[in-house]
């Protein structure tokens, strides 16, 4: 039997021309299926880089339930991070804080540096170092909100139906001690430490699958029936530690993020997998989605990653709900997201609605390293 071409009868969306050619930024949906959809029924947990924080408030905003399982204990939230993510942990930006972070919940890592002492005085959670404006005010107050913050975080890990994980980024910081990862070098907050004492690490694939594939494997231990979402951070890196530029480290370390989510999701077929990164950074957007600075992605950019997600990932396209479900609590500026911003005035609303928190921002900061 004479063989034929094999993409005969392929659809369309298979092809560049008629999928990507001549398409505007808006006009390309690079999704074809998902493994699930998002119901309203589902407790959702969301976890990641500063990008992670946009689908927590649509989720909300929406009236779906993204999952809180740690509030202030005094019944407000005066201070930052309660409801950006479930519990009080702030950006995880690599698979080792992620694999980590369910370490230390569970009694496996125990940290030998339990605080930092900040130079204006109060002491900082290394693991999350900006969480508490000024500091905690001695390092008694700072063990007991650990302990109820890993108890939300194992109650997040235990109760959540999906997981949705964004990958930011390879480089980091961890202990020369005993090889905790750390969001933010201590020098970034202006403390002083041992030059020895923290060693710059940029995880290739390798660690990078292997450290996501060992918190997957406790979180089913511990929730077997979870759901899983990947996606990748499309927000390049602030500033490099590499010697080299920082456009080349951005692009190795997305590169490298974008591959362990294929392979995840090639071992695991139920893994879903969402193309933020495609969807911003694709030649279809011309740029057109990130801001002035190259770097941000304007309100444009996500509304329409937005709409994109809650096409196919949401039960019912993510029509507005009068509120979030019982026993859980909006993300703050929980509303959901236009289409895009008719007016400079509009504009403004929106930057504000989705404006993030990111640790990495105080690299470049006032007083910061840069």
């Amino acid at each position: 039997m004479l063989s034929t071409n094999p993409y005969r009868g392929r659809p369309d969306h298979c092809f560049w021309r008629q999928a990507m050619a001549g398409r505007d930024a808006t006009g390309v949906d690079p999704v074809t299926a998902l493994p699930f959809r998002i119901t309203r029924a589902d407790a959702v947990a969301t976890a990641g880089s500063c990008f992670a924080q946009h689908l927590a408030r649509h989720l909300s905003g929406a009236g779906f339930r993204h999952l809180v399982t740690e509030r202030h204990p005094g019944g407000d939230a005066p201070d930052e991070g309660y409801g950006v993510f479930p519990a009080r942990f702030g950006n995880i930006y690599t698979t080792l804080q992620l694999r980590q972070l369910f370490e230390r919940a569970y009694g496996l890592l125990r940290p030998r540096t339990r605080a930092w002492a900040l130079p204006d005085g109060g002491f900082a959670d290394p693991c999350r170092p900006r969480i508490q404006a000024g500091g905690f005010p001695s390092l008694g107050a700072l063990e007991e909100d650990r302990r109820r913050h890993l108890a939300a975080v194992r109650r997040m890990f235990e109760t959540c139906d999906v997981f949705i994980f964004t990958l930011g980024l390879t480089e980091g910081w961890v202990s020369a001690e005993d090889g905790v990862a750390v969001p933010l070098h201590p020098g970034v907050l202006g403390i002083e430490t041992p030059p020895d004492a923290w060693r710059f690490a940029n995880a290739g694939f390798a660690a990078t699958l292997g450290a996501l594939e060992a918190f997957l494997a406790g979180l089913r231990d511990v929730n077997p029936t979870v759901r899983v979402m990947l996606t990748v951070s499309p927000v390049s890196l602030v500033a490099t530690h590499e010697d080299r530029h920082v456009l080349v480290s951005t692009v190795a370390s997305k590169s490298i993020l974008r591959a362990v989510a294929e392979e995840m999701c090639r071992r695991d077929p139920g893994i879903a997998y969402f193309p933020s990164y495609e969807i911003i950074t694709g030649p279809q957007a011309r740029g057109h989605f990130f801001a002035d600075d190259l770097r941000e992605v304007t309100p444009e950019g996500v509304a329409h990653v937005m709409s994109v997600f809650a096409r196919h990932g949401l039960e019912d396209g993510s029509a507005p709900a009068a509120g979030p479900a019982p026993g859980t609590e909006p993300a703050p500026a929980a509303a959901p997201p236009p289409a895009a911003p008719a007016s400079a005035a509009e504009a403004a609303d929106y930057a504000a609605l989705t404006r993030v928190i990111c640790d990495e921002d105080a690299i470049v900061a006032p007083g910061g390293a840069a």
